[in-house]
């Protein structure tokens, strides 16, 4: 199975990689966290946090850092040196065929380059344009998926391959259509896609506070395969 972690890199990409000692550091231009943390590459060294500091800090971010799964040290560490912990993320995963299902017409169509009114919809939904951006710098397949509830626009979210496997970002659907099935059925739809392109494999990364959609990826028979949280200082906030 491909490293989850590469998947993520590859199918939501930051402009840029650094290396400061034994981190990479990404580059997001303001597309949130997963796109402009460090991680850590090699043995632990103390010594490189400050060098991975500068580099973020060069960049004009906020040092941070992604904690994954056994890597403890590191995160006492930070702790030690006044970070806080935030955002700690489920990834979900599942055989293509497991999250496939019945697509109602019209219900939601896979399609790249987005609609204007998805680009307008995920703003609405604050996914806005430097989010956007990290869509148009994936160089594999990829689609926008666009839900309509009461024909409207209701939802969008994207999707897109690394190797073998499909993975689903920026899933958002509008308040008034929530509770709705239309985001189960807008995952059917991304796994139609993917399967099709040549996925064998499906994936999504939700927040462990969003029961919604961590109720969904269960819902659909899909498995946590890997756990992680990042780490800023406090006064980054």
């Amino acid at each position: 199975m491909t490293d989850a972690y590469a998947i993520i890199d590859a199918t939501w990409p930051p402009a840029q990689f650094r290396r400061a000692g034994g981190f990479l550091i990404r580059d997001g231009q303001g597309g949130g966290s997963r796109v402009s943390c460090a991680t850590l590459e090699v043995p632990l060294a103390e010594a490189d946090i400050p060098a991975a500091e500068a580099a973020h800090r060069a960049l004009g971010q906020i040092p941070r850092f992604m904690i994954r799964d056994g890597e403890d040290a590191l995160d006492a560490v930070l702790e030690g040196r006044g970070y806080e912990a935030y955002d700690p993320v489920c990834l979900w995963s599942a055989p293509i065929e497991t999250v496939q299902g019945e697509v109602p017409p019209v219900t939601a169509f896979a399609h790249w380059p987005p609609l204007q009114i998805a680009r307008d919809l995920w703003c609405e939904l604050d996914v806005g344009p430097e989010r956007q951006a990290i869509m148009e710098r994936v160089t594999g397949p990829k689609a926008c998926v666009l839900g309509r509830k009461q024909d409207r626009a209701a939802g969008a979210a994207f999707v897109a391959l690394h190797e073998d496997t499909a993975m689903l970002h920026a899933l958002a659907v509008a308040p008034q259509f929530r509770r709705m099935g239309l985001a189960r059925q807008m995952v059917h739809e991304a796994a139609r896609w993917a399967s099709d392109a040549g996925a064998t494999r499906f994936e999504m990364i939700v927040t462990l506070v969003n029961d919604a959609s961590n109720g969904l990826a269960n819902d659909l028979g899909m498995e946590a395969r890997a756990q992680y949280h990042y780490r800023r200082k406090e006064e980054a906030r």
